[in-house]
């Protein structure tokens, strides 16, 4: 394994900051949003929301990689704007993914944390010019991914100057039909121990189901995750992607009244809201 993803380079851990924020302290971050921008009220809706029950940052999809062809691919370049926009007039740095190179020009200028998803955790080509954007990268593990695949492709961004990543476990596929994937929290541990980098988990895609997204996402913080990226809809069953693992307004309030308790269990806390001042975003080299 390279040296650059490695603990034994940073034993004291990264921390990545965006705006505000600050995660890989001590202190827990929760990213929550919708699956998809679907509109601008939608959007203003669970941003709304999220930054009341006390959410750090708002997630949102805006390009949209589905296994149909037909599903909703999401709003695109107009869905940025609506993102940024609701993201900013509540305080919240955004997290948005990007699936291919030649999205990032329109992209810098609305979202703090540019997502790689499962399907892209290998696309070496994305990996190698978000390596040269200074800006945080949030990488989620692949599907199929093993523990030291995922930190080798951590391995393409740090290599290309970026020292701003963060991970991301969202659940492997199994043999097990009953969830969505399956959530590997041994991984979260394992990978801890191993690397300096900040992880986050996303109970939401992991699971695919809300009932199982609370008591999932006190796992994770138990289990020494740095925070959580949960998908929050103000009417999942309207919906227009995964409105089955979304969260009601009134699930996600429940979960961040829950987490403190288990963060002060394992020594830790939430990550308390700085400012309600949109993010100061760094300027792309």
């Amino acid at each position: 394994m390279p040296a650059r993803v490695l603990r034994s380079t940073r034993p004291g851990g990264t921390r990545v900051g965006v705006g505000p924020v600050e995660i890989g302290g001590p202190a827990f971050v929760v990213a929550a949003g919708p699956c998809a921008v679907e509109s601008a009220a939608q959007t203003e809706g669970t941003a709304e929301v999220v930054a009341a029950a006390g959410a750090h940052l708002l997630r949102g999809g805006v390009f949209k990689p589905r296994t149909s062809p037909y599903a909703f691919q999401g709003l695109g370049e107009p869905g940025l704007s609506i993102l940024g926009r609701s993201g900013a007039r509540h305080g919240l740095p955004v997290v948005a993914e990007v699936l291919e190179t030649s999205q990032l020009a329109s992209m810098i200028d609305h979202v703090d944390v540019l997502q790689v998803g499962a399907r892209n955790m290998q696309n070496f080509a994305l990996l190698r010019a978000l390596g040269k954007v200074r800006r945080p990268v949030l990488l989620k593990r692949g599907f199929a991914a093993t523990v030291d695949e995922w930190l080798l492709a951590a391995e393409y961004l740090l290599d290309g100057g970026n020292t701003q990543v963060i991970l991301c476990e969202r659940g492997i596929r199994t043999f097990e039909t009953t969830t969505r994937n399956t959530l590997d929290l041994a991984s979260v541990a394992l990978v801890k121990q191993r690397s300096h980098l900040p992880v986050l988990v996303d109970p939401s895609h992991a699971t695919g189901l809300r009932e199982l997204v609370i008591p999932m996402a006190l796992a994770a913080a138990a289990a020494g995750a740095d925070g959580l990226l949960v998908e929050v809809h103000t009417s999942p069953d309207e919906a227009l992607c995964d409105g089955r693992q979304a969260l009601t307004p009134e699930l996600f309030v429940e979960l961040m009244q829950r987490l403190p308790a288990v963060l002060q269990a394992v020594g830790r806390h939430l990550h308390s809201r700085v400012s309600t001042a949109p993010a100061v975003r760094a300027v792309s080299p």
